[in-house]
């Protein structure tokens, strides 16, 4: 449960990190909007994103990862698909929003393994 907490606060930052940085990428509603925007996108890590690398595992390794990419980019259309408040205008805002979001959540997640590895 920890761990899903710390995904999705780390999914709210990306997010907002994205936003301040991405020209075409626009979420309203404040706070609650990007909590519930990063609720979305970790539910979409938990379930959605195991499946698509299990099926696209081939391709994943012949791109040394960087198909990853795409799945990446795709969960963050599916955010904008469920969500009227999440509206990314381009697809050159996709891309820079996808890899933005991807880099904070590394560094994010990072961080906080080392933290916690630390602790014990």
């Amino acid at each position: 449960m920890a761990s899903f907490i710390i995904r999705l606060f780390s999914n709210s930052i990306a997010l907002w990190v994205a936003y301040l940085l991405v020209p075409g990428l626009v979420i309203n509603r404040g706070i609650a909007g990007f909590v519930l925007a990063g609720l979305v996108l970790g539910l979409l890590n938990l379930t959605v994103k195991p499946i698509l690398k299990f099926v696209s595992a081939p391709i994943i390794i012949l791109t040394l990862g960087i198909f990853s990419l795409i799945i990446n980019g795709f969960l963050l259309w599916l955010v904008s698909y469920f969500l009227d408040f999440v509206v990314i205008q381009t697809s050159g805002a996709l891309i820079w929003s996808t890899i933005i979001i991807s880099f904070v959540n590394v560094i994010i997640t990072t961080a906080s393994k080392a933290l916690t590895s630390q602790n014990d």
